[in-house]
């Protein structure tokens, strides 16, 4: 691939043109095309079916199986992932996971190849455009070297993304309205939906470190928003996917936005994926309110803003009795764990110890919760007196 200096960066010539030029046919050919020729319902139909196709096997077959584990697929998931995420003209598999993976490994640092600090525009499609840094260590993703439909993709990906991407949509048109059909096919359910597809992937990069609120960590820009999971397939609950990567889930809760996630345990159910990875509810509720508890005590620093002596104390004690109770359960999960690998008699032994952790956990979770109610109640009144 050539490049050239430009102001200090390498310009990516053949992504440049491929998404700067497909950007621009699907803002003027493809409307124009609808003008002259009209939009039935099976272009329609073709654009929504490969949107989700292509979409899904990004979020779930890209992300969540290849670059982080997050559960196992039998091969006809595998295969499916990986020729329709070609489609999507988003890199191979084995090429994606590993830029992905170093993402992580060095989020918001100059490693990290869409690093969000460099501004909106780098993190959505600049680190894409143009050359910054040395191309990601293939050594990082080692483990798909030993899938072989992974590096069958890898080694064919460009007959099978435009296969996938601009062929497949065109030979069903041309099935379903001859020639002109066939075009309509190739210009909506290909040009245009490749287009959507990326864009849209591309804002779990920029926007998803922009948008939302940081409930689980503030340890990076990642942030949870329910507008962006509605674009991005669930991805847009991105705090909660930084700060546990490896959970199938990004939508912890039962009413957030996650088809990703609902497709995986319904594959589960069908015999299609299994060993699903989820992070304990103790270290979600763990992150949830420590990261409560930063907030308030940042509140209370403030000099407009002090706590009652008796309160603070109350508080500062039920958070070390919730740290020593979460130890405890940690250390007992492990204990549990090594017992039943080993399928030791002192299993049974192990779980009512780990039983019993739990529930003081969850004891120690109600005196803080109290305390920090009322921390807060503390505080409203403090601010109706004033």
């Amino acid at each position: 691939m050539s490049k050239v200096n430009t102001s200090g960066k390498q310009i990516r010539w053949v992504n440049c043109v491929f998404l700067l030029g497909t950007l621009l046919l699907a803002l003027t050919v493809v409307p124009a095309f609808i003008w002259m020729k009209g939009l039935d319902w099976f272009q329609v139909g073709l654009f929504l079916g490969l949107f989700i196709c292509t979409g899904l096997s990004i979020t779930l077959g890209y992300h969540r199986l290849f670059s982080h584990r997050a559960f196992q697929a039998s091969w006809p998931v595998r295969f499916l992932t990986l020729v329709f995420g070609a489609g999507a003209f988003e890199n191979s598999a084995y090429s994606w996971a590993a830029d992905h993976r170093r993402h992580h490994k060095h989020v918001d640092h100059d490693e990290d190849p869409y690093d969000a600090t460099k501004g909106l525009f780098h993190s959505h499609i600049g680190w894409i455009l143009f050359k910054t840094q040395d191309d990601t260590p293939l050594d990082i993703v080692k483990d798909l070297q030993k899938d072989k439909l992974v590096m069958w993709q890898h080694n064919h990906y460009l007959a099978i993304s435009i296969f996938a991407g601009f062929l497949l949509p065109a030979i069903l048109g041309g099935i379903w309205n001859g020639w002109e059909g066939a075009i309509g096919g190739f210009l909506v359910g290909g040009l245009a939906r490749v287009v959507s597809v990326q864009h849209f992937t591309f804002f779990i990069n920029s926007l998803c470190h922009y948008i939302g609120q940081q409930p689980y960590s503030t340890k990076c820009t990642a942030r949870d928003s329910a507008i962006m999971a509605l674009f991005t397939f669930g991805e847009g609950y991105h705090n909660f996917h930084h700060t546990f990567q490896h959970d199938y889930r990004n939508g912890l809760k039962p009413w957030q936005f996650d088809p990703t996630k609902w497709t995986i345990w319904m594959l589960s159910k069908v015999g299609m994926a299994k060993s699903l990875r989820r992070v304990p509810q103790e270290r979600i509720l763990l992150a949830e309110i420590t990261e409560q508890h930063r907030l308030l005590a940042e509140k209370i620093s403030l000099k407009s803003a002090k706590l009652s002596e008796p309160i603070q104390t109350r508080l500062q004690a039920a958070q070390a009795r919730l740290q020593e109770a979460f130890s405890q359960w940690e250390k007992m999960e492990a204990e549990y764990g090594k017992a039943l690998e080993k399928k030791l008699a002192a299993s049974r032994e192990k779980l009512a110890e780990l039983r019993w952790a739990k529930l003081a956990f969850q004891k120690a979770i109600q005196d803080w919760r109290e305390s920090y109610r009322l921390a807060l109640d503390y505080f409203a009144t403090q601010s109706t007196a004033a």
